[in-house]
């Protein structure tokens, strides 16, 4: 197993850490309603997913 040899500089950790960064969810149109949803997910406002209803889905907050 590799082992450094020598102690690694703030400098030098802190530059290599400034690349680890969190990259923003990608999202998509729902094809039924037009609402945001995750790609490869059940839209959280009509709960379809491809030509499929997933009532589980279905955020309560949006219902009337």
């Amino acid at each position: 197993m590799a082992v450094p040899k020598r102690k690694m500089s703030r400098a030098n950790t802190r530059s290599r850490r400034a690349q680890w960064k969190a990259t923003p969810t990608a999202l998509a149109t729902c094809p039924n309603c037009g609402a945001a949803k995750q790609g490869h997910m059940a839209c959280p406002n009509c709960g379809t997913y491809k030509d499929r209803h997933y009532s589980a889905a279905e955020r309560t907050e949006h219902q009337n």
